[in-house]
């Protein structure tokens, strides 16, 4: 959809471009004025022969031929406008700064409609309508403020929200990030952030585009689209990060399974950035610092040295490195006894590296030279450093800024005072730097970072299940909860191991089940959706006449349709399940299981399709691992079987999308076999 007439157009005409700046038509002819437009610039302005310079047509048809056209008008007016540019003047490419669509009425909803059928039909690209504009180095076509710099290897951003893109950039610029392209959607009646994102994908070239991309969305209509293209980018050596806004999820209330409970929207959000490997934000202040942390070296590992003049900060970045799996190690040895020796008396080096209030450039720059050389175990640096206004610190900032160009292990600055040292600040940044005014800010920043996974590498791999019976079930099913037997050919065409069973509809047949399972016995009623919550779970029945009475009591529950019977196994209790999230597909859950999923709610998430690799790394992503390991004598629990299983239902939610809701709760897990012992499945066809 994007094409060159939108990138580097030859020539751009301003549909209600103004004299009046205070407008958006006049903003933006200024904007694109004061960039230096090289190619040919228009105005089509009925009341005016010039503005701002720029000569004005009364109508579409005296205008010369225009590549890209920045509608500022009423809404009624756009869509005529469009199409008489598109067929008569060979338009492609069309930015909507006017507002009156979609957001704000049917008979918007409507025009905004009309104006998508004449793009498309011209073979064209439209941005917006409601939005304030794209920034590109060609042509700066925003009516807002900032106007940045722009630098080719800086930030490209898409934001679905205009005055969120300019307080974004409002952020960034004053601590050095630089941006490449921005692009604001507003409606994203044709092109949204995933068609930016997919544009960058296909247009990337390793040397010359920009490897930090920075989204701002508000809806995600096409995730599989953005999972696609998000995912090759970082494949690429790329880096993303993303705030989804309106995360708000109340639908789950309702849920009737407890991975419908679990499985929000906002969890599918989740689980589709840690599939593609980009960085989730959630707010302008932590885009902002993950972006600034993406424009320095990788941290290789999760150790590191934090070097201040200043007690209190080094605290509190050592608080937020801890709390987010990070670490500031001890540093011990020959090498930091010599480099004690070399600073003033009552300056500690064993991590935080304080070398006091009165510390010099020169002893900075021997305690990173140290930290880089000698002290193995430390991945990376930060050096905050502030002053109280008593002297400059020029010489502080010039043997950073020296020392992040020669050591090989990443430094990362913090200089808070971003006022009493102002004019030092501003000429670290002007070479190429990214401040961090605040440490816990950074912290947690540098640990999401960290911690963000890049895309699975998953094999291409037949499919582990049986599809054709698997189909053969679907067809012959009705919507709603399945039949137990059902579920158990379901759960056999998958390959999911399960306990034996029986289902029983009277208590001759109960008795004769018994005494082919064995016993002791688990007796679940079938019929009512939470058997626990009406008396329908009956554990440890040891004989024939514990059977029958059992059997007889459950029948008298309401909706009770027969009884299913189970021999009792033990084991550690887990949990896996999967749903459908409206354009999301299929999800899989996983965690700790038995009544442990409603108290502890510790679950991880992926989208389908799972690989074993991605499994296995769901399972490690649980709180509860360490239960699942062994504890306190305890037998562990078979990690690469309960993946397997993960595995398998990914693929057979996959063979039978009709899945709207499944629980496998509890599986009975053991060093060597992971069982099913009780399972719901709701299709909804």
């Amino acid at each position: 959809m994007i094409n060159q007439a939108l990138i580097h157009p030859e020539s751009i005409v301003v549909v209600g471009g103004s004299n009046n700046t205070a407008k958006p038509g006049g903003k933006v002819l200024k904007n694109l004025i004061d960039g230096k437009f090289s190619g040919d610039l228009f105005v089509i302005n009925p009341k005016e022969e010039q503005v701002q310079g720029i000569k004005s047509y009364s109508d579409v048809f005296g205008l010369p031929k225009a590549d890209l056209a920045i509608l500022a008008v009423a809404a009624r007016l756009v869509p005529d406008a469009v199409e008489a540019l598109a067929q008569h003047k060979g338009t492609r490419a069309f930015i909507v700064l006017s507002a009156g669509f979609s957001e704000e009425s049917e008979a918007g909803a409507a025009m905004e409609k009309k104006l998508v059928e004449i793009v498309d039909g011209a073979g064209g690209v439209l941005i917006g309508p409601n939005c304030t504009g794209v920034l590109t180095p060609s042509h700066h076509s925003m009516f807002t403020y900032p106007i940045p710099k722009l630098d080719p290897m800086g930030c490209d951003f898409v934001s679905g929200s205009g005055a969120t893109a300019c307080f974004i950039m409002e952020a960034g610029i004053p601590n050095g990030l630089t941006f490449a392209n921005v692009f604001s959607v507003g409606n994203s009646a044709q092109v949204g952030v995933e068609e930016v994102v997919q544009y960058w994908d296909e247009s990337f070239d390793p040397e010359h585009s920009s490897r930090t991309k920075l989204l701002y969305i508000e809806d995600i209509s096409k995730p599989r689209l953005l999972l696609k293209h998000a995912s090759s980018l970082i494949r690429k050596g790329c880096r993303i990060a993303a705030v989804k806004a309106g995360s708000s999820e109340a639908g789950s209330r309702a849920a009737s399974s407890h991975t419908g409970a679990l499985a929000s929207s906002d969890v599918a959000v989740d689980a589709l950035f840690r599939k593609a490997g980009i960085v989730r934000c959630y707010g302008r202040e932590d885009l902002i610092a993950v972006a600034s942390v993406f424009t320095y070296p990788h941290l290789k590992g999760k150790n590191l040295a934090v070097i201040t003049h200043a007690g209190g900060p080094a605290v509190m970045l050592t608080d937020a490195l801890s709390e987010g799996g990070l670490a500031v190690p001890p540093i011990e040895g020959p090498a930091s006894r010599e480099l004690q020796a070399n600073l003033f008396p009552g300056s500690s080096v064993s991590n935080p590296i304080d070398f006091l209030a009165t510390g010099t450039a020169g002893q900075l720059g021997l305690i990173l030279d140290y930290t880089d050389r000698y002290f193995d175990h430390i991945d990376g640096m930060v050096v905050i450093f502030g002053t109280p206004g008593l002297f400059p610190v020029d010489d502080v900032y010039d043997v950073l800024d020296r020392k992040m160009r020669t050591c090989n292990k990443p430094i990362f600055p913090v200089l808070p005072s971003i006022f009493t040292a102002r004019r030092e600040v501003d000429d670290f940044i002007s070479k190429g730097r990214v401040n961090f005014p605040d440490e816990v800010v950074l912290g947690k920043a540098l640990s999401r970072v960290y911690h963000t996974q890049p895309p699975h590498a998953c094999p291409d791999e037949d499919s582990p299940v049986d599809t054709q019976k698997i189909r053969a079930v679907m067809e012959a099913a009705r919507g709603g909860y399945l039949a137990p037997d059902a579920v158990q050919e379901l759960l056999d065409a998958a390959g999911i191991p399960r306990v034996a069973e029986a289902v029983t509809g009277t208590r001759d047949q109960a008795i004769d089940a018994a005494e082919r399972l064995g016993f002791p016995l688990a007796m679940k009623v079938v019929g009512p959706v939470h058997k626990s919550d009406v008396g329908g779970v009956e554990l440890n029945v040891r004989d024939s006449k514990g059977v029958g009475a059992t059997f007889e009591r459950m029948m008298q529950i309401r909706d009770a349709r027969a009884v299913l019977m189970q021999p009792m196994l033990s084991g550690v209790e887990l949990f896996a399940g999967g749903k459908r999230e409206d354009t999301f597909g299929h999800m899989v859950l996983c965690g700790m299981g038995g009544i442990f999923i409603e108290v502890l709610k510790d679950v991880s998430t992926a989208l389908c399709p799972v690989c074993q690799e991605e499994a296995l790394q769901m399972i490690a992503g649980l709180k509860s691992q360490s239960i699942l390991e062994g504890v306190r004598g305890q037998e562990g629990v078979d990690a690469e079987r309960f993946a397997d299983i993960l595995v398998r239902l990914s693929a057979l939610m996959e063979a039978a999308p009709e899945i709207f809701e499944m629980d496998l709760n509890p599986l009975l897990a053991k060093k060597d076999q992971v069982v099913a012992v009780d399972a719901r499945i709701n299709i909804v066809k």
